[in-house]
């Protein structure tokens, strides 16, 4: 019987679902609908969301990131050194991009997050949702002890949402962006704490034969 990519990468067919809401590794059609959506925009002009200020960049540049991301993610892969990019999708339509990352996880059982929106699907509670399925990932499906993440101290939706899902907080970072220097708020979520908050039942499906890439047997 002919090999399928799934026989040599198992991410392809990864899925988290809660309700209506779907990530999963986007295959090159999903990205193109993710890259126009990163080509509409995720902030309002004068914020600012990454320390890295690719979504400052002209609309085509927002878009070739988010497509380039994701190949140089599949391509550097290595179990002990890993960032899952994960699109969503609403009712089958493009939202935006969920991501996890981890080094040396079999070891350190840390995982790392960070995500972003398409403007039009701010505000609604996505955000929430689609953290709230890539925790139940790394804790309930690769067994980590905890998840960090960060935002700047003067962007409040994502601190927001963070301390919503129980993430306390866990010190600050000050770097340079264009030159100025700027803070950010660190948040750890201990897997006990994630244990203790009620959250959404998620369903994942296809994980098992991924379990190596992640370095999490």
């Amino acid at each position: 019987m002919p090999s399928v990519l799934a026989d040599y990468w198992p991410l392809v067919d990864l899925r988290l679902r809660v309700g209506a809401v779907e990530l999963r590794p986007p295959s090159d059609a999903d990205l193109a609908a993710l890259a126009d959506v990163a080509f509409a925009g995720m902030q309002e002009p004068g914020t600012r969301t990454f320390l890295t200020p690719w979504t400052d960049l002209p609309p085509l540049e927002r878009a070739r990131h988010v497509v380039r991301g994701v190949w140089t993610d599949r391509g550097d892969w290595t179990p002990e050194d890993w960032s899952l990019r994960l699109g969503v999708f609403v009712d089958g339509v493009a939202v935006g991009m969920q991501g996890m990352s981890a080094t040396s996880f079999g070891l350190l059982r840390e995982v790392r997050t960070w995500s972003w929106l398409g403007l039009p699907h701010q505000g609604a509670g996505l955000g929430t949702t689609m953290r709230q399925a890539v925790l139940h990932l790394a804790f309930s499906g690769l067994s980590a002890a905890c998840a960090t993440t960060g935002s700047f101290v003067d962007n409040p939706a994502p601190l927001r949402v963070s301390r919503k899902l129980g993430y306390e907080d866990d010190g600050i970072t000050r770097d340079l962006l264009h030159g100025e220097v700027v803070v950010s708020q660190r948040l750890r979520l201990t897997r006990a704490r994630w244990e203790s908050l009620p959250r959404p039942p998620v369903s994942v499906t296809g994980l098992s034969p991924c379990l190596p890439l992640f370095g999490a047997v």
